[in-house]
């Protein structure tokens, strides 16, 4: 297919360029930067390492569960529009890069944990530290318990070169740009799990997470709604998904930079108990492209 059928059309870029750093992170770049975007996608990792597993309960098929599959395909078409792409290679049941770098359960390790270890917050009560306890039906990962020496070594290697590269490419946006827009990429089960607050509830298509407004200017999460709602999709504000720990750290509006999370509905794109792609894959994909063309194309100088 070519031009609008693939979501993207003659006047962008004809030239992208891939590039890996370590076992961290795939970066997606335009051979030339002409959006004051970037897109990040940190829970679409797949690669599931024997190490892993063996340490594991679950199967490679249960520990996707806490996957958001498929979701730097569905914003495959951002870099043909002036935006760069980052994408997680790690799975996010091994280590989570949307959570601060040591939000860890103590109850996990053999020995005690540091005193900067945040051991205390909702997260880590629900299973849903840096390193999980749990993957997102509640089925606990870990046979046995490890060391924190395990974990540092997981944040040295995954966390910190995703977080080293995602900042890179906001600070060279700022730089090129005056300002820059965050758009931190997700997926949501397509009704409300038991452990949610919208149990049982069928959720909107896309939810729009910017932290009550403190995450990124107004104007922002308007356009952004104003092009989603354009391309038919059900669009919900910070319900049930607010933001988290990249909305909260990287959203600084006043210093000039916006983020917003952005969570799909995965009824749309995948068979939800099987993690593959159904039929509705490529046309949510060409849709994403159109966002961001509409994205990368709206005069967002009022932000300087």
């Amino acid at each position: 297919m070519k031009g609008r059928e693939q979501g993207f059309d003659s006047n962008t870029h004809s030239k992208i360029l891939r590039r890996r750093v370590g076992d961290a992170v795939a970066l997606v770049l335009p051979e030339r930067q002409t959006a004051p975007l970037v897109f990040s996608s940190p829970h679409s990792g797949t690669d599931y390492k024997e190490e892993f597993l063996k340490s594991s309960l679950l199967n490679a098929q249960e520990l996707r569960r806490s996957e958001d599959s498929y979701v730097d395909e569905l914003f495959e078409f951002a870099p043909y529009h002036g935006a760069p792409l980052l994408h997680a290679l790690f799975p996010r049941a091994y280590i989570d890069p949307n959570r601060e770098p040591y939000e860890l359960d103590p109850e996990m390790f053999h020995d005690t944990l540091p005193d900067f270890v945040k051991t205390r917050s909702d997260r880590v009560r629900a299973g849903f530290g840096t390193i999980a306890r749990v993957v997102a039906n509640g089925a606990q990962i870990y046979r046995e318990k490890m060391l924190f020496s395990d974990a540092d070594a997981r944040v040295q290697t995954y966390y910190a070169p995703y977080h080293a590269q995602l900042r890179r490419l906001v600070e060279e946006t700022q730089q090129r740009f005056g300002f820059a827009i965050l758009l931190d990429c997700h997926s949501m089960p397509s009704v409300g799990s038991a452990n949610d607050r919208d149990t049982g509830q069928q959720r909107a298509d896309i939810v729009l997470g910017d932290r009550f407004g403190t995450a990124c200017a107004a104007i922002v999460v308007d356009e952004a709604e104003k092009a989603l709602t354009g391309l038919g999709l059900r669009v919900a504000r910070n319900d049930p998904y607010a933001g988290a720990h990249t909305t909260t750290h990287y959203g600084r509006p006043a210093k000039g930079v916006h983020a917003l999370q952005i969570e799909i509905n995965r009824g749309l794109y995948m068979l939800e108990d099987h993690f593959t792609r159904s039929s509705g894959h490529a046309a949510l994909t060409k849709r994403m492209g159109q966002f961001s063309h509409i994205m990368a194309e709206i005069d967002w100088q009022s932000l300087t």
